[in-house]
């Protein structure tokens, strides 16, 4: 795998890793959050008393853009990780296309992302399961006091801060999918507004949400990494290659998360599409080959310090 970009500095300290578990924790209930996630799950269930075809085809565009592009593509592989670049006008349209999902503006989801693999299944991880099975899933959300602005978040994307239109599309991510809704339903009414923003923005919450959830509870485990994630075929097929979760943690720069023949990786295909039109460069990706060289090396080095440290202490 290529050279790894150096990641942005990170809190460190045992203070600083307190202070951002507390920041997580039960405190109330965050009513905003709550509301939002509510209205879009009862739109998603009227949506299925407003079928049309159109607006079948409606759902999937929406859902590529989405999550596909916007959140999988744009939010993690490219902002949080960096695991390829492309030019800034792209990325900052692959950002956009990242709050039609309505996770939260760039900023918010990076920096989130980025204390997680900082803190994975440890004091401070934002959502590990070791703090139950439903805040990793939801609860974090609903009762967490994590949000969009908040101020000990931005210390984890300094890259983004420092941009000023990631910081407007931070404060008003919401406004790109108010957009889309209403030009969805100037066209094709309560169908295509219903199935081309409610239905995919709920069904894109949990599918996100089951990266955090289920693949570090459920899966194999090819890497031994020092925390829960796992490889989940399911996850993958649904978030277009997300599920293979312990692979990421393995490689967390690397774009590509499907390392063998047989894991699809529907979003690192994009990338590769994107690089064949000369709108991608740069591209970090694992392999399975490398990684299981990597790890025979490992376990030689080990085996050589043991016989050494043997050779000084016979006993």
């Amino acid at each position: 795998m290529a050279n790894a970009t150096p990641q942005p500095p990170l809190p460190s300290t045992a203070g600083e890793i307190l202070d951002l578990h507390s920041q997580t924790m039960l405190r109330g209930t965050n009513w905003i959050f709550t509301v939002v996630v509510v209205s879009f799950h009862l739109g998603a269930l009227a949506a299925l008393f407003y079928f049309r075809w159109s607006a079948l085809l409606v759902f999937f565009v929406a859902w590529i853009f989405a999550e596909n592009v916007g959140i999988a593509i744009g939010y993690h592989r490219l902002l949080t990780h960096r695991g390829y670049s492309t030019p800034k006008w792209l990325e900052y349209v692959i950002a956009t296309c990242g709050t039609l999902a309505l996770q939260g503006g760039p900023i918010y989801w990076v920096a989130v992302h980025r204390m997680h693999h900082k803190y994975t299944d440890k004091p401070g991880d934002p959502h590990s399961p070791r703090d139950g099975k439903w805040w990793s899933h939801m609860g974090w959300i609903l009762n967490g006091s994590l949000h969009n602005q908040t101020e000990v978040l931005k210390q984890y994307a300094p890259d983004l801060v420092r941009d000023r239109y990631y910081r407007w599309l931070n404060q008003y991510h919401w406004v790109p999918l108010t957009v889309l809704g209403l030009s969805l339903f100037s066209f094709g009414g309560w169908s295509w507004l219903l199935w081309g923003t409610a239905l995919p923005v709920t069904i894109g919450f949990h599918v996100t949400w089951m990266v955090n959830s289920i693949t570090h509870l459920w899966g194999q485990r090819r890497f031994a990494t020092s925390d829960d994630s796992r490889n989940n075929l399911w996850v993958a097929l649904l978030t277009g290659g997300e599920g293979w979760h312990n692979n990421h943690h393995a490689y967390p720069v690397s774009a590509r998360h499907g390392l063998a023949w047989y894991e699809m990786d529907i979003n690192y295909y994009g990338i590769c599409l994107l690089e064949k039109f000369g709108l991608a460069s740069h591209i970090k990706a694992a392999s399975l080959t490398s990684a299981i060289k990597e790890k025979a090396k490992q376990a030689s080095r080990e085996v050589v310090a043991t016989s050494l440290e043997t050779t000084r202490d016979p006993r």
